[in-house]
């Protein structure tokens, strides 16, 4: 694959029943199989779904439930009986996401989970997170970056994500992110569909990666840098690397980075972050 090809496989993975989008689950599931079985099916990744909703989303799905890879958004204190009896009735569940910043908890809660699931938990950006990181480093699981949402203080401090990055690099745990980037390169945008949306400078998932690649490689600064780059002629996509300024990431350091740190985002969109890369001519 080109270097833009090894960013993007399995790079997005598909939130559409969560805000802005809020499909129901009909629509978002009929969408998803529509994606995988589209030109652009490598991009896809994960279906996210509530744990709540298991049983909604096998039912909706019909035959094709056992062919969706899942992550599950589950509670600090919900029990794990769904999932173990969602896996019994056959469904891909392949991840957990949890919000958690209680060390403690953290390792109590992976400890009921089944090993070969990845385990990704919300450690919110905030002083103090760093109990979180260790806890989560120390049992193998993942932790998941907030960077936006639909009102403009959702959007993190491009130094305290730098920070965040910093921590869970150092300890090498991977992370994926979630909302707020379903476009590219850093740009303002609508926040939610509807006419009476507040506007806000939304981060770029390309931004993201590059920042992520920066600091997993110790160049704080520079990463700093290119969170906060917004524009698109800053970044060159070529058949063997992608490029921002003056650094560059050849395919296989692209997918170290992949492999390694960055493994995916969310978005309750999969059809605006392709558009952008086609506007773009990256894709």
């Amino acid at each position: 694959m080109s270097a833009i090809e090894t960013l993007l496989a399995g790079l997005i993975d598909y939130a559409g029943l969560y805000p802005p989008a809020a499909l129901d689950m009909r629509t978002a599931v009929r969408n998803y199989l529509h994606y995988r079985a589209g030109a652009r099916a490598f991009v896809l990744g994960r279906f996210i779904v509530d744990t709540a909703r298991l049983e909604e989303m096998r039912k909706v799905a019909g035959d094709a439930s056992s062919h969706m890879p899942l992550s599950v958004i589950a509670g600090a204190n919900a029990p794990n009986d769904a999932i173990a009896e969602a896996l019994d009735k056959g469904l891909l569940v392949e991840s957990v996401e949890i919000k958690c910043d209680e060390p403690l908890t953290i390792r109590r809660i992976s400890e009921r989970l089944p090993l070969h699931l990845d385990r990704y938990f919300e450690i919110p950006i905030q002083s103090g997170c760093t109990g979180a990181i260790e806890a989560s480093a120390s049992i193998g699981a993942r932790a998941k970056l907030r960077m936006g949402g639909v009102v403009p203080e959702a959007f993190p401090a491009p130094d305290h994500v730098i920070e965040w990055l910093r921590l869970v690099a150092d300890r090498g745990v991977p992370f994926k992110a979630t909302a707020g980037l379903h476009h590219p390169i850093r740009s303002r945008h609508r926040l939610t569909y509807t006419a009476d949306s507040p506007c806000a400078v939304m981060y770029g998932f390309v931004n993201l990666f590059c920042a992520a690649a920066l600091v997993y490689d110790g160049e704080l600064a520079q990463a700093r840098a290119v969170l906060d780059e917004e524009n698109p002629a800053a970044f060159r996509i070529m058949p063997d690397c992608l490029a921002w300024r003056s650094h560059e990431w050849s395919t296989e350091q692209v997918d170290r980075i992949r492999k390694k740190f960055f493994t995916s985002f969310g978005s309750c969109s999969f059809v605006e972050p392709l558009q952008d890369l086609e506007a773009l001519g990256w894709l």
